[in-house]
């Protein structure tokens, strides 16, 4: 899984260069589509608009916003199919976002039997 990370700057310049940007993610998305590594993924909402969960000695707790105080929040994410963490890494290093924030790798635990 590729983790999006933003922040107000980030998106800013996403804002400023809006085509380019868009423009370089269609050709990666348009890419990893043609040659199935493409499994999912979404842009998620502004993190002013999400409540954050917290269960303490059985008394669940929510409050607005994020879980924690960061400048940066997660954005949204993919899920792509290939054949090693090395393109993955790849895939997210030719992401925008990558330039102006950040990307996590991450693999997904498979929970299928075997």
């Amino acid at each position: 899984m590729l983790l999006i990370y933003s922040n107000p700057a980030a998106q800013q310049a996403v804002a400023d260069g809006f085509d380019q940007v868009m423009a370089e993610v269609d050709a990666l998305m348009a890419e990893l589509e043609a040659n199935g590594e493409l499994a999912g993924g979404q842009a998620l909402g502004d993190p002013a608009s999400s409540k954050t969960v917290v269960v303490r000695n059985g008394v669940p707790t929510v409050t607005d916003g994020p879980f924690l105080e960061a400048k940066e929040y997660l954005a949204g994410y993919l899920i792509v199919d290939c054949a090693s963490v090395e393109r993955a890494t790849e895939i997210a290093a030719r992401w925008p976002d990558a330039r102006l924030c950040a990307m996590e790798v991450r693999p997904v635990i498979d929970e299928v039997a075997e």
